[in-house]
């Protein structure tokens, strides 16, 4: 369906030409937004779930320094170029496929992290299918530079879809190969001050035929790091303009195709397809806002659901983009990057957030600076009492591990959902209005380093027609809930609060509101959540 396999590296507009005709010969779904539309809904497995982890895992986790890798230790100055210059050798002799090749996994247990995962709550995990640096995870048949080829030998996605599948969890698969085409460009650059001023970095020399007899033998640089598109001029003659060059030129999140560069559009849209048939994903999260490359990525999306149909007989799945309008919202699901919506939301959406960065960086272990469980938990009845998912990344080393204190945070997370997840969170619901408190949420991404809750911020869930108060910290003196007082809700009667995994609690109902006093918590307590019993609550 959609472009067909003879099509493979034709240019742009012929593939999206045909790949149009063939969704209207389809005749279920068109790569058109009012199809689309039509044709989604979201499933309530998603809204069931409510949480998911993801295994955002990628090359870029060997070196353990933090996020985009493979972009930065091509600028100098940048502290990427530093660690790579006295760790690797400088970037026109190792260059980032040299870090492909180290990607070995060599203590991947994913049978044990998948049950890690389901015991802390997950109801569905993500794999990392592709980054911005353009090595496919997965048994690519479009795409050479794979890890079946490349680094671990081993199907990466194929495996964890297997194990995540016997453990009776949803298997969903990250995109975010359309934005290697931009974001490689610091690739083909060079020093623009030192003693090797002028030489252009590995990925501007280097052709297939250079890799003979190297372990890259029979694979092409150039199909790694998509070809020149906003190369560097000659003449930069300081580290500064240089960064300066690439912030204006290559820097910004680009959504359209490369005029230069059709063959890396059209191969995406046969990358995308392959993947989605091979293994099926429940899920799939577009990294880009909207979808890319205009009518091409319509033509992914519905080529997605067409899947679907003809193996449920219905659109089951959940596709996930960013910025989208409310029209676009109605045919995928909104995702909100490290960021919250400032209210409760019509539409089912999710928000993907990191406790650390999104590739594994060991200075968050040693500072212990991760986000600890009480705030991943925060968020988690922040999102849910929005009508949405939390995603969460556990940053995984290059090896394939995660760390010890991953392995706390983890633990702190099962705790948690082992005492109130079945209560409050899995297959509930939002109620009338989502909460209340002091602390002000600005919706939108980007914005989750900036919230402090309080023991006066309280999120509101429904299930099986109970009502439940999240407090998002736990108190130390009695908390009036406005929301529950006799003005806010002068037709229901409160008969009973009590301690989700505890018992009654002590309330006293007014006018101005419902007073409840809670134990004192223990040293691993956290986030309280309160069972309120009535009628005329829900």
């Amino acid at each position: 369906m959609g472009v067909t396999r003879r099509q493979a590296l034709g240019g742009l507009a012929g593939s999206a030409a045909t790949a149009s005709l063939a969704g209207r010969a389809q005749g279920e779904v068109a790569p058109n937004w009012s199809s689309l539309v039509a044709a989604f809904r979201v499933p309530d497995w998603f809204r069931d779930a409510k949480f998911g982890i993801w295994a955002h895992w990628s090359a870029q986790c060997v070196p353990e320094f933090g996020d985009w890798y493979g972009r930065k230790m091509y600028v100098q100055g940048d502290p990427f170029y530093d660690h790579h210059l006295s760790t690797y050798g400088h970037p026109a002799d190792r260059g980032f496929l040299e870090i492909e090749n180290q990607w070995k996994a060599e203590r991947w247990d994913p049978e044990h992290l998948v049950a890690l995962y389901k015991a802390a709550g997950a109801r569905y995990f993500m794999a990392l299918a592709n980054h911005h640096d353009n090595l496919d995870a997965y048994d690519s048949t479009y795409h050479a530079w794979n890890t079946l080829r490349v680094g671990p030998k081993r199907d990466i996605v194929g495996i964890w879809e297997k194990i995540a599948r016997r453990h009776g969890l949803r298997f969903a698969v990250s995109n975010h190969s359309s934005h290697a085409w931009h974001w490689w460009q610091t690739a083909y650059g060079y020093d623009a001050e030192g003693p090797r001023a002028g030489e252009r970095y590995d990925a501007f020399r280097l052709t297939k035929a250079d890799g003979a007899g190297k372990w890259w033998d029979g694979l092409d640089p150039q199909e790694l790091y998509t070809g020149p598109s906003m190369v560097p001029p000659d003449g930069i003659e300081t580290a500064q303009a240089m960064r300066d060059w690439h912030e204006v030129h290559s820097r910004r999140w680009m959504e359209f195709a490369p005029p230069e560069n059709p063959h890396h559009v059209a191969k995406w849209l046969l990358r995308q397809q392959d993947l989605v048939e091979k293994y099926r994903p429940d899920m799939v999260y577009f990294d880009n806002y909207a979808l890319p490359f205009g009518t091409v990525g319509l033509e992914a999306l519905a080529h997605y659901y067409r899947q679907s149909i003809a193996r449920d007989g219905k659109v089951e799945v959940v596709a996930t983009a960013k910025q989208l309008t409310p029209y676009q919202r109605t045919a995928l699901v909104d995702d909100v990057e490290r960021g919250f919506a400032d209210g409760l939301r019509a539409e089912p959406w999710q928000t993907c957030t990191c406790i650390g960065d999104w590739h594994y960086n060991r200075a968050r272990y040693e500072q212990k600076s991760y986000v600890p469980a009480a705030k991943v938990i925060q968020r988690l009845c922040d999102v849910v009492s929005k009508n949405g998912n939390l995603l969460l990344s556990i940053p995984m080393r290059g090896d394939g591990s995660i760390d010890s204190e991953e392995e706390k945070i983890l633990a702190g997370i099962t705790r948690w959902m082992r005492r109130n997840g079945d209560a409050a969170i899995f297959g509930s619901r939002p109620w009338r209005i989502y909460g209340e408190g002091p602390t002000k949420v600005g919706g939108g991404m980007f914005g989750e380093g900036k919230v402090t809750f309080t023991a006066e911020d309280v999120r509101f869930t429904t299930r099986k027609g109970t009502l439940y108060a999240a407090l998002l910290e736990w108190p130390d003196k009695p908390v009036t809930i406005v929301a529950l007082g006799k003005a806010a809700l002068p037709q229901a009667a409160i008969e009973r609060v009590s301690l989700v995994g505890g018992g009654r609690v002590t309330f006293e109902r007014g006018e101005a509101g419902l007073t409840v006093a809670l134990p004192r918590g223990g040293s691993e307590d956290f986030v309280p959540v309160l069972r309120i019993e009535g009628r005329g609550l829900v």
